[in-house]
């Protein structure tokens, strides 16, 4: 299996690393952000990292991206580890750590909420349907059961959480923070990028059951699409050839690693915080073949791991 980057290190000035990811100054105007391998289950990163798993968050963002641009403009400028490098030199000598996992994007003022749209009644939503029949506080129609498909789909939005699980919000919450404008604007964007994603994979037997988007503004006040789009870790891609109402689904992310822990927390071998456990590796070698399996399907075509 192909080493795995669990960090990266570049000569550039660090802004932030998150759980994922490295972003690193270029300049006033540009940003470089890099794909890790590193992996979390229950908002505890790993210590082993997925092959692959970096590679493919960005080239699959790349490839939604471009498809999405007449949707609403991005903050990429190229995926291109070639461009990359022409457009910032001293990278020259870091081409194998940056291949297939770096962008280098506009630089933005994030929004302060993610932007997350349902298609379908699952995760952090049936949990909360099930209490009592609500979204964030606003109330679904009665009798769904879990994995039932919202017609038409909820813009449901979060607070960016520093630590531990984002926290689902009412529109209203969004209209207070940032006025009614820009509420629209994102819930507009986000309704329509959800539509066009999810009838493309439609077409390749993909259910985006939900996923989330980040926005950012230019100096200029633009609203740019930022960050990663509708991968396995910011959406849920289910099999539609297994869809069944009623019960949890598969899906084409890291399901076994998450399968593993639920397990070892069930056996109470863990308690679901750091450290973590061990990762055996067929676990680690499952999770990164489900991710490329994922990439297949949405693109087409194989990622290019060489």
């Amino acid at each position: 299996m192909t080493t795995a980057l669990r960090e990266s290190t570049l000569p550039l000035p660090l802004l932030r690393r998150g759980k994922v990811r490295e972003m690193y100054e270029v300049d006033a105007d540009t940003l470089l952000m890099v794909a890790s391998d590193r992996v979390s289950a229950f908002d505890v990163v790993m210590e082993e990292a997925v092959p692959h798993k970096g590679a493919v968050l960005t080239q699959m963002s790349a490839f939604w991206l471009r498809k999405l641009d007449k949707v609403i403009p991005n903050h990429m400028i190229t995926a291109d580890v070639g461009e990359i490098i022409k457009k910032v030199p001293a990278l020259a000598g870091h081409r194998a750590m940056l291949s297939g996992r770096a962008m280098l994007v506009k630089r933005t003022t994030p929004v302060s909420f993610e932007c997350v749209v349902r298609g379908y009644l699952s995760g952090s939503a049936w949990v909360e349907y099930q209490k009592s029949g609500t979204l964030a506080g606003e109330p679904l129609a009665t009798g769904l059961v879990e994995s039932d498909r919202l017609d038409p789909p909820i813009f449901s939005p979060a607070t960016k959480a520093e630590t531990g699980h984002d926290e689902n919000v009412t529109f209203a919450h969004v209209v207070e923070a940032l006025g009614r404008v820009m509420g629209e604007r994102l819930k507009r964007a986000s309704l329509s990028l959800y539509d066009a994603g999810r009838a493309f994979a439609a077409e390749r037997g993909i259910i985006i059951a939900d996923t989330k988007f980040e926005f950012g503004t230019t100096t200029d006040g633009t609203l740019l699409l930022i960050d990663e789009v509708l991968t396995p870790d910011s959406s849920r891609f289910w099999p539609a050839d297994r869809y069944t109402p009623g019960k949890s689904q598969p899906s084409f992310d890291k399901q076994p690693l998450r399968d593993y822990l639920a397990g070892l927390k069930k056996q109470g071998k863990w308690n679901g915080e750091a450290p973590p456990p061990a990762l055996p590796k067929d676990v680690v070698q499952a999770t990164s073949e489900r991710y490329r399996e994922a990439y297949l399907l949405v693109t087409g075509h194989a990622l290019e791991t060489a």
